[in-house]
């Protein structure tokens, strides 16, 4: 091989090196290894007070969390109350949160990475937006794919479990962070952000239940004190309840829960112009009327309000000591705030409808008949049998 010939084939190794150099780096699409490591905040410079309005949109839909004077409403659900643990932990970790791997990425391999805010594209992420007063964003970011470890083993056996998440600051062009924090409850799911402390129904003295669509299967309950059993109101001659069914009435609306409110509560859809109505009296002298429509699935719509009938004035023992009067008027007055607290607190829930679970209600929502004791059948009378017919000859 002459000098002329090895000059021709380093020139074509270099060309062959380039050209393969370059196919490879179209292949890697935007994807480049940052020079920068973890250790950064995700929004080290944002202001947690003047957080005003928490927006989450992804695919399944549209959140909006707002403040409004001091307590925080959830918009979807016609601006119910919202739990502020829950909204203030989110905003805290995006405060505090930390990278531990930041990357320059292109836009082609946002969705990859599910890092496509809704509506672009195939985007596949979760916008999370944190803005002022004003309504400007103070934070805009999009929660991408988690990153999961495979487990070998273990006492309960292998798979994979999530160890971090892919971020994408919409305010930085190419930079995206990998954080162990998951984010798990940033869903736009209007049910999992609304403040669930309810009403208690306590100290109940009658249970009277009607139906709208069946009078006669309505019924009523009474006792003398709160711990004495249950009696049926308006007995037959030929009923007799049964106490065991009675005693499973229990305290009706003692501990209730909900698991969501109702965003757009029309009477006629939701079977309440026709309702079961459940109302409790208290010994308290509370009378609470609760309304509950058509089962659907394993809820019932349910509406609730209070109203109540307290003693203006304590009336004093015939053996009442002078030097008593005034601790047992103190007392009697202290007693009566907190009742009026208490109504005033339970007046508040009139204004929803809930979607209350089957288990709550179903215990209370029965027909007079169920709580009779099940007479056996009598027997019926056998007709006698015909007398054989002599044989004819």
């Amino acid at each position: 091989m002459n000098r002329k010939q090895l000059l021709i084939l380093l020139v074509l190794v270099a060309v062959i090196g380039g050209a393969g150099l370059l196919v490879n780096q179209r292949r890697q699409g935007d994807w480049q290894q940052s020079s920068s490591g973890g250790g950064q905040k995700l929004a080290a410079a944002l202001d947690v007070n003047a957080v005003a309005t928490v927006t989450l949109k992804a695919s399944a839909g549209e959140l909006n969390l707002v403040k409004a004077g001091e307590t925080w409403v959830v918009k979807e659900r016609g601006d119910y109350a919202a739990n502020f643990g829950t909204i203030a932990d989110l905003i805290r970790k995006f405060a505090d949160v930390k990278a531990v791997q930041t990357e320059q990425v292109g836009a082609s391999q946002y969705a990859r990475l599910e890092l496509q805010a809704p509506g672009e594209g195939e985007g596949k992420g979760t916008l999370v937006e944190l803005k002022g007063k004003d309504g400007k964003a103070l934070k805009a970011v999009v929660l991408g794919k988690k990153l999961t470890k495979k487990s070998e083993g273990g006492p309960f056996g292998g798979g994979e479990f999530p160890v971090g998440r892919w971020v994408r600051d919409t305010a930085s062009k190419d930079t995206v962070i990998v954080t162990t924090e998951q984010f798990a409850d940033a869903e736009p799911k209007p049910e999992n952000w609304l403040e669930k402390d309810f009403l208690k129904v306590e100290r109940v003295k009658s249970i009277a239940v009607t139906y709208a669509t069946n009078a006669a299967t309505g019924w009523t309950v009474t006792r003398e004190t709160e711990g004495a059993e249950w009696k049926l109101a308006g007995l037959k001659p030929t009923e007799q309840a049964d106490t065991n069914k009675l005693s499973a009435l229990g305290s009706p609306l003692s501990s209730p829960s909900f698991s969501d409110v109702v965003a757009d509560p029309k009477a006629d859809k939701l079977g309440l112009d026709k309702p079961a109505t459940l109302v409790l009296e208290t010994f308290d002298g509370f009378t609470y009327t609760a309304k509950a429509g058509t089962a659907s699935g394993d809820n019932y719509p349910f509406t609730i309000a209070a109203t109540a009938n307290f003693p203006k004035a304590r009336t004093p023992a015939k053996d009442e000591k002078p030097e008593d009067k005034a601790k047992l008027d103190k007392d009697f007055a202290d007693a009566q705030t907190k009742l009026a607290d208490k109504l005033a607190a339970d007046a508040k829930f009139s204004k929803w409808t809930y979607l209350v679970s089957k288990y709550t209600l179903d215990s209370v929502l029965k027909s007079r008949a169920d709580l009779l004791v099940v007479k056996p059948e009598e027997p019926k009378p056998t007709e006698p049998k015909a007398a054989a017919k002599p044989p004819t000859k």
